[in-house]
């Protein structure tokens, strides 16, 4: 396999960290269009009434993570022997065809259904970061993958206002429509811009084998610290994806009745405005990553996000919880970004498809169960005590990376909060 700094022209791998992220911002930017209006369009579906709301929100939140988690390690497989670029492309025009046709279920079940079947053929996240990874020099992956998440939310900040809006203009299925036509686009931007250097070994090839498959698994979870950053990311997955599901009925309880009919419009915005501070502070905390150590930056930024959430709990207007959301949004980004490059940090060039194909089946798992266990969470106790369950989870982030990460050589400088752990 070839080195991503040597077999390039220099920069090349700029060009296609700007193509790959601008492509992640149409391909995510169209699916999350769908989120605001999702949990109020599957009650519009016959057969929903035999189920709660909150439940229904979560099943058709949850079910695309949880399916692409038993899938992805072997689309991170595929990537590593055939290509990353192809499985960005599969990722897309798949994707394109089964958001297509979300609009036209007539039925809970029928929808609940192309939910699972999007999460079969999902993984525009983690190959599009496999594809970067490998293409990028090792001391700018930090910037690399943080510019990476400006695409994707920078798509997730804009498609939910957008999806909002046409859901209450012309109706739930004119959104899947736009949706299925922006991925289309996405595709074929990477198909005709992306000029991938990476060269999968000729003996890797045809070699699909379960105990191969599941060697090449082994000696990426023997690594020192993968695991611990997995179990990160299985955790930032809960906290993300939580309030997803609740952000509509929660809003809708906060607003005037009056003005209940734009609850779609309103629970946009509060994605919005959470999805474009995650950017944000994503590109930051991936900058100072690469000069004060990731360890350094998910202490901090973990903190911050424990910091913004526990108040949510208590607010009484929708103002309040966009300002919330916004801070919390922005120390969110840190808790991305961090561990993602510890990945590329930790492991070998020419793995990327696998270790971010695992990546992606852990972090799909917890946000397949993140919206179940949030419903449930909100049937038991009430829409308030999710944001308290996310604090909770910010608070393990923190415990786990102060006392499990490995510390870095680089002491530029050391958080309190990491002292105390004994760092």
């Amino acid at each position: 396999m070839q080195d991503a700094e040597e077999s390039q022209p220099p920069n090349r791998w700029l060009i296609t960290l700007i193509i790959v992220s601008l492509a992640q911002a149409l391909g995510t930017g169209g699916i999350s269009l769908v989120y605001p209006f999702l949990p109020l369009y599957i009650q519009t579906l016959r057969d929903a009434q035999f189920i709660s709301p909150e439940l229904l929100a979560g099943l058709v939140i949850g079910m695309p993570p949880l399916v692409a988690s038993i899938a992805m390690p072997f689309w991170g497989r595929l990537a590593d022997q055939y290509g990353r670029k192809k499985m960005v492309m599969r990722a897309l025009f798949g994707a394109s065809i089964v958001l297509l046709l979300m609009g036209f279920a007539e039925t809970a079940l029928a929808l609940i259904a192309l939910r699972a079947l999007q999460g079969l053929t999902s993984g525009i996240i983690s190959s599009s970061m496999a594809l970067v990874a490998g293409e990028t020099p090792r001391e700018r992956i930090g910037f690399a993958l943080g510019t990476l998440q400006v695409g994707l939310f920078g798509g997730a900040a804009i498609g939910p206002l957008v999806g909002g809006v046409l859901a209450e203009r012309f109706g739930f299925q004119v959104p899947f429509l736009f949706t299925s036509a922006m991925l289309v686009l996405a595709g074929l931007l990477v198909t005709l811009g992306v000029r991938e250097t990476y060269k999968p070994a000729t003996d890797s090839r045809l070699n699909l084998s379960p105990l191969e498959m599941t060697r090449a698994w082994r000696g990426i979870l023997r690594t020192r610290g993968v695991k611990t950053v997995y179990s990160l990311r299985f955790l930032n997955g809960f906290a993300q994806r939580s309030v997803m599901p609740i952000a509509p009925l929660f809003v809708m309880a906060l607003i005037p009745g009056a003005m209940a009919a734009g609850a779609s419009s309103y629970a946009g915005l509060v994605l919005t405005v959470s999805a474009v501070a995650l950017t944000a502070g994503s590109f930051v905390f991936g900058w100072l990553g690469d000069k004060w150590g990731f360890r350094n930056v998910l202490i901090l930024a973990s903190l911050m996000a424990m910091t913004f959430y526990i108040p949510q709990a208590l607010v009484s207007n929708v103002y309040q919880l966009l300002v919330l959301q916004a801070l919390a949004g922005i120390a969110a980004g840190g808790v991305l970004s961090a561990p993602a490059a510890m990945l590329a940090k930790y492991t070998d060039l020419g793995d990327e498809g696998s270790v971010y194909g695992l990546d992606a089946s852990v972090t799909s798992f917890s946000n397949g169960m993140a919206p179940m266990t949030a419903s449930v969470i909100a049937a038991m106790f009430g829409l308030r005590a999710v944001f308290a369950a996310v604090a909770i989870y910010y608070l393990t982030i923190l415990l786990i990376g102060a006392q499990l990460l490995p510390k870095s050589k680089r002491k530029i400088f050391r958080f309190s909060v990491g002292a105390a752990a004994g760092s």
